[in-house]
């Protein structure tokens, strides 16, 4: 018997069982392009988030009206009107960090982590269980390539949100700032929580079988 989706389990897939980043290995571009610096992953994760929490509860609403044979265009002008919104938004109140994240706030629009919820979740579920869908993997997002931007900003400028962490005399990591510091950082990063969600899921098994 399959197991019911609920709310809470939904919301925490995307935080630890599905994680965009760590698991499903969704939206690369942007986690490598944009996490130089702590606040534009943060930044950037928000924005994914709205995106998703939006967009899957507009198409979970319209799931029994859209034509199969149009679904994908549907979504597009879907995900292209939030993101939209979430681009003047920024220009007008943050022109800043706009422009540090640069292209990759409209190519939301095509960011796999999108397509992928609207298509595999959001057309198949209610409301309700689609909006918890996008807000656990929106979370899930942001979590993960917030972590990594700090880091890589540590190591690299020697400062976590523009703050000054590292004493004056640490030389900072040139590469960490660099496309293959990315990597280096998301791979380790891959390694740590793969084996901890490993391990909780062993534990898991563990309790039931103690249960049993």
């Amino acid at each position: 018997m399959a197991k019911k989706n609920t709310v809470p389990s939904t919301l925490l897939n995307g935080l630890i069982t599905e994680n965009p980043t760590f698991t499903l290995m969704l939206g690369m571009c942007p986690t490598l392009g944009v996490t130089t610096a702590a606040m534009n992953g943060i930044g950037m994760g928000l924005a994914t988030t709205f995106v998703l929490v939006c967009s899957n509860l507009f198409i979970s609403l319209l799931r029994n009206i859209i034509p199969d044979k149009v679904r994908i265009p549907s979504y597009i002008i879907v995900i292209a009107s939030f993101v939209t919104m979430v681009d003047l938004f920024m220009q007008a109140f943050l022109p800043d960090l706009r422009s540090a994240l640069g292209s990759y706030i409209p190519l939301i629009v095509v960011n796999c982590i999108i397509f992928a919820r609207a298509e595999s979740f959001a057309a198949k579920n209610p409301p309700l269980l689609s909006l918890a869908d996008g807000l656990g993997m929106g979370i899930g997002f942001t979590i993960s390539i917030t972590l990594l931007a700090a880091i890589r900003e540590l190591f690299g400028t020697g400062t976590i949100f523009g703050a000054q962490v590292m004493p004056e005399s640490y030389q900072p990591m040139g590469i960490m700032t660099q496309v293959p510091g990315g990597f280096i950082t998301l791979g380790l990063m891959m390694i740590l929580a793969n084996a901890a969600r490993k391990s909780i899921q062993k534990r898991r098994a563990a309790r039931k079988e103690a249960a049993a």
